[in-house]
């Protein structure tokens, strides 16, 4: 057993063991550099586009006002058919708009916007008024119609208070 190599303790660490054990601190600082300022960056990109999206705006949320109701007269129209028999809508309507500017915008052009209404809901069949998708398709369309009439003004929706059809 005397073949056996024994380790030389005296060379231990002058190897380039020794080197290694010096570049390690300071490849650990310079990873902490580098993470320490790729967090930096980070930090400063997420704040930066948080204001360019508004979220740390000092604006207070404005507290919205109530929206405006204009009635519209009740309307009394006959429906295409294809058999001939009469067939009727009766609908009373009241627009929702944001600002009574809106409103007296309404005001001015309202007998265009009671004859968009009369032209349309003419040309409707009782099956265009089937079920909750027609009464919202014919929301969508008289509210598009009223915006093109008071353009630049918009209103916000078209409330059916009664609607009808015998």
């Amino acid at each position: 057993m005397a073949d056996t190599a024994q380790p030389d303790f005296d060379r231990i660490g002058t190897d380039t063991d020794g080197a290694t054990d010096e570049a390690k601190p300071r490849k650990i600082r310079r990873l902490a550099i580098i993470g320490g300022v790729g967090a930096l960056l980070l930090s400063a990109a997420s704040y930066g586009g948080a204001m360019f999206f508004g979220l740390f705006s000092d604006d207070a949320p404005a507290a919205s006002a109530p929206p405006v109701y204009f009635d519209l007269p009740e309307m009394t129209v006959n429906l295409s058919s294809i058999d001939q028999r009469p067939q009727y809508l009766r609908a009373k309507i009241s627009l929702e708009m944001s600002d009574e500017k809106t409103r007296a915008a309404v005001e001015q052009v309202l007998p265009r916007v009671l004859d968009a209404f009369q032209v349309y809901l003419r040309e409707l069949r009782s099956t265009d008024l089937e079920g909750s998708a027609g009464i919202y398709r014919l929301k969508e369309e008289l509210v598009r119609r009223v915006n093109l009439a008071i353009h630049p003004a918009e209103i916000n929706a078209v409330v059916f208070k009664e609607i009808i059809v015998q």
